[in-house]
């Protein structure tokens, strides 16, 4: 089974809106500034938005770690 081309976009974005969070926090932790958190997780919100999805792309392009789905395949 293969994903649509709007599944991959749409956990792309959530999966990001999460990493960001993280990001920020963790920018916040280590500058002690607000501001240039919020600066760093802006730029990289969208840098891996846009890698995530490639990357799903290129997994789905694969059959590596799939089961093959045998429909009507009756055993007696």
């Amino acid at each position: 089974m293969q994903e649509k081309h709007y599944r991959s976009i749409i956990k792309a974005i959530s999966w990001r809106t999460v990493g960001t969070i993280d990001t920020m926090v963790v920018s916040f932790f280590v500058t002690g500034n607000l501001v240039m958190a919020i600066s760093i997780g802006s730029v990289e919100v969208l840098t891996k938005m846009v890698l995530y999805y490639f990357h799903e792309r290129a997994w789905n392009k694969t059959n590596f770690g799939r089961l093959k789905v045998v429909e009507n395949d009756y055993q007696i």
